[in-house]
């Protein structure tokens, strides 16, 4: 059967076979362009890909971590939001090689025997290197396998860096927090060695005091004891006298009875000197506070404790600059101030070690000035009795006024006693001397001593001051906040809206415009551009075009309701978006259709030469934005531009639709233009034309 449609180059009429071949061949086309291409990650188990693990587990804290085993897994599940994943094979180097060879595998991803090492090589002490993986494409492969597996495998890899990054930046972050703590507990422990180094200071200053009294009451001891040995002097001479007056005036017994009475009362004199001397050494004893010796005892005690804290003290700031994790302003902060302890520590320790051996000396002070009034109370109990024995003596020289001669020898013996005792005087103003020097030079000690503390305990108020402004200064985490941190760290910048689909929404409408465009071709192959019998037809040249125009328009129509149809099935696009479509697209099966009759009618065979250019360079120029900018500026005013610009803009809704529709009417009525003019230079003959033979 057979239609009124004239064929091209043939004066066979066009059969419905040949129209429904014409009708039917952009749908096809676009069907299987469309199957083929839509939504690949859907079929993704059709690419077989090896994976080869040469990695060597690492051990860490006592257990093997094998982070190329846990990529691989990684790969071999895929990811949930995915529908499909590459067939993964785990293979071998050998078994890889070969497979990518022979086809076998579409590609290969090999992890490297150094891949956990390099990854955890974040570790401190170790040096820094970036983990890799190599991805290999069979030579065989289809254009995109290639690109699709390295995508996954890079994909996978960032993803894995990221998780390890974040575990990192997480201990990085919780490390913050420990640190804290321990300087805050360090800063406390600064806080209380500062407050017992100003009671010790305190304790210091009182030592002083003490020292400073017990050195007047020395002082007064040694002036009381030089004015002891002056009267004993005189006394060992009156003795002297004594006994010479005794030899010589042997009658005179009674007189040298009065003489011992006088004696007798010297003694007593000299017991009340003693006692007097005994009684302001006791009053120097009672001034000293009842506590300075147990004070002195617990400084000299706790002077060891001091230099320990100092030396704890240094060591957890020496620690805590050395594993700072901080800014390195924070870090250099902290590095000064050990420096500046350790420095200090060796001068402050012996200072303290000084202080000790002091307060322990003057501890024994008390005691010893209370046996020093021990003795005076002997001497003075001493005289006491020389004073009664004198009296006993005179009573004797009363009785016995014969033995003048005994007395004049016990005179001898008194005289040679009150030498002694002026001896035993100038010893005790010596030695009281001495201790009042001793003490002063114990005064002064304790005084740098009060000062030597002060400076710890202002040095220590300082660390612990520099440790509350670090530990402010630090910041603290949960564990929860820590982890949140550490992937907004690992991983900074997002995006959204990024597709995945290697066939995005701009590939619907580049295939529809290009099947339709070569559809038309298609049309005005088997169809006649202009009609044979334009020179003997009585129509007018306008509706000779439209009469060849006719049947392809029809056809282009169809064609785009079948491409419409064809994308509907395969992609599912809302209905409102798809009608306007296919609006779009019947439209520019229309437009087309004139614009391949104008190419061919005006160039005849050449012009679907030049049809084929125009359809082939409309795919190029959509296909991707590193075109040559020469190829894209004629592209932008080919006929197929506001056909694509026009399907995009109704399955994109962004717009242009009326744009693209009005320049495809324009061309469109241009091209029918140029048909016309064509038609009209062939209905015009010259006169040597006519005139040949038919």
């Amino acid at each position: 059967m057979t239609v009124p449609v004239e064929r091209s180059r043939s004066r066979r009429p066009v059969t419905w076979l040949t129209l429904i071949g014409v009708l039917l061949l952009p749908a096809v086309i676009g069907g299987i362009l469309v199957g083929a291409l839509y939504n690949p990650t859907d079929r993704l188990d059709n690419i077989t890909a090896a994976i080869v693990n040469d990695d060597k587990a690492v051990e860490l804290d006592g257990q093997l971590v094998p982070l190329g085993r846990q990529l691989t897994g990684g790969l071999v599940e895929g990811a949930d939001d995915q529908p499909s994943n590459i067939d993964w094979v785990i293979s071998n180097d050998d078994d890889a090689a070969t497979g990518l060879k022979d086809g076998t595998y579409t590609a290969v991803v090999t992890i490297p025997e150094n891949f956990t090492a390099a990854a955890l090589s974040t570790r401190p002490g170790e040096t820094p290197e970036r983990a890799t993986i190599g991805v290999e494409t069979a030579p065989n492969a289809r254009v995109v396998d290639g690109a699709i597996t390295a995508q996954l495998a890079s994909t996978a890899s960032s993803v894995f860096g990221s998780e390890l990054s974040s575990q990192y930046l997480t201990n990085v972050f919780l490390g913050f927090t420990t640190l804290g703590e321990q300087l805050s507990t360090a800063a406390g422990g600064a806080h209380q060695l500062a407050d017992g180094a100003g009671q010790a200071a305190d304790g210091a200053d009182a030592l002083a005091d003490g020292l400073g009294q017990l050195s007047d009451g020395a002082s007064q001891l040694a002036t009381g004891a030089q004015q002891l040995a002056a009267g004993a002097g005189p006394l060992a001479d009156g003795a002297s006298q004594l006994a010479g007056g005794a030899t010589a005036l042997a009658g005179g017994t009674r007189e040298a009875a009065a003489g011992v009475g006088d004696l007798a009362g010297g003694a007593n004199s000299i017991a009340d000197g003693n006692q007097q001397l005994a009684n302001e050494i006791n009053g120097i004893a009672d001034q000293i506070p009842p506590q300075f010796a147990q004070i002195a005892t617990d400084l000299s005690e706790a002077a060891p404790q001091v230099n320990d804290a100092l030396v704890a003290a240094a060591a957890a700031l020496q620690t805590a600059a050395d594993e700072c994790t901080g800014t390195p302003e924070q870090c250099e902060a902290l590095r000064a101030a050990a420096a500046d302890a350790n420095a200090a520590l060796p001068q402050a320790t012996a200072t303290v070690t000084r202080i000790g051996e002091l307060a322990g000396d003057a501890a024994e002070l008390p005691a010893g000035i209370r046996t020093i009034a021990a003795a005076n109370q002997q001497l003075a109990d001493g005289a006491r009795g020389l004073a009664g024995g004198a009296t006993e003596a005179a009573d004797g020289l009363n009785t016995i006024a014969g033995g003048v001669d005994g007395l004049a020898g016990g005179a001898n013996q008194l005289a040679d006693g009150a030498r002694q005792f002026g001896t035993g005087a100038a010893g005790l103003s010596s030695g009281a001397a001495q201790l009042a020097s001793g003490v002063a030079g114990a005064e002064e000690g304790a005084v740098q001593l009060a000062d030597g503390v002060d400076q710890v305990a202002s040095g220590t108020s300082s660390l612990a001051d520099g440790l509350d402004t670090a530990v402010a200064q630090l910041p603290t985490y949960t564990d929860a906040q820590a982890q949140n941190l550490a992937d907004v760290v690992a991983d900074p910048v997002s995006a959204s809206g990024v597709s995945d689909s290697l066939f995005g929404i701009a590939a619907v409408p580049l295939l529809a415009m290009a099947v339709l465009w070569f559809g038309g071709l298609a049309s005005f192959v088997a169809f006649q551009a202009v009609s044979a019998r334009a020179l003997t037809s009585r129509r007018a040249s306008g509706l000779v075009a439209l009469r060849g125009f006719a049947p392809a328009a029809i056809i282009g129509a169809v064609q785009g309701i079948l491409v419409a149809g064809v994308v509907q099935v395969a992609s599912q696009y809302d209905w409102s978006d798809w009608a306007l479509f296919a609006l779009v697209c019947i439209a520019a099966g229309v437009a087309f259709a004139a614009v391949n009759q104008a190419l061919v009618a005006l160039f005849g065979g050449a012009g679907r030469w030049v049809a084929a250019v125009i359809g082939a360079l409309a795919v190029a120029a959509n296909i991707v934005s590193t075109v040559p900018p020469i190829l894209a500026g004629l592209a932008s005013l080919l006929p197929t531009s506001p056909a694509y610009a026009a399907m995009l803009g109704a399955l994109a809704s962004s717009g242009g639709v009326a744009a693209g529709v009005a320049g495809l009417a324009v061309w469109a009525v241009l091209a029918l233009i140029v048909t016309t003019l064509v038609v009209v230079r062939h209905r015009t003959a010259s006169v040597r034309a006519a005139a040949q033979p038919a």
